[in-house]
């Protein structure tokens, strides 16, 4: 159980920001939750010394909303965006091993690899611009920063 400062909801996710104590390299957090993409965005607010080189980081997954609980299921593949300059593909040894413990059944393996380049795929033809892909599919996502 975490503390989050604001969850926001809208029609095409759950918007939720929250401070992460005891993280060396982030201090706060921001997340979409994008149930219809199978995504979360991430913009990780990094302390001092830890900045990374990334806008979003993007958590394939399953995301089902509730009336009063969301529920977030991760499988393993994440993106890396840096914008108008590209997107990398990470922890697939992370999907392969849980593939293989049994962690992830076969189906969910295989639509998160669907899910992954899908997103790619629209990230390139939209110049690696989230919001310019996002706006043309009604999502419009807003952060507030930290």
């Amino acid at each position: 159980m975490r503390v989050v400062d604001v969850y926001d909801l809208h029609p095409w996710g759950l918007y939720m920001a929250r401070p992460a104590p005891g993280r060396a390299q982030f201090g706060y957090l921001e997340s979409w939750l994008l149930p219809a993409l199978n995504l979360r965005v991430t913009v990780f607010h990094f302390h001092p010394g830890h900045e990374r080189d990334q806008d979003f980081y993007l958590d394939v997954g399953v995301y089902t909303p509730g009336p009063q609980l969301w529920i977030g299921e991760d499988h393993y593949l994440d993106l890396v965006l840096r914008t108008g300059r590209g997107v990398d593909v990470t922890d697939v040894d992370e999907l392969v091993a849980a593939l293989g413990d049994g962690l992830l059944d076969p189906g969910d393996a295989e639509r998160a690899i669907h899910t992954a380049v899908h997103t790619v795929e629209a990230l390139a033809r939209h110049g690696y611009d989230l919001d310019r892909w996002l706006t043309t599919i009604g999502i419009t996502l807003t952060w507030r920063g930290a």
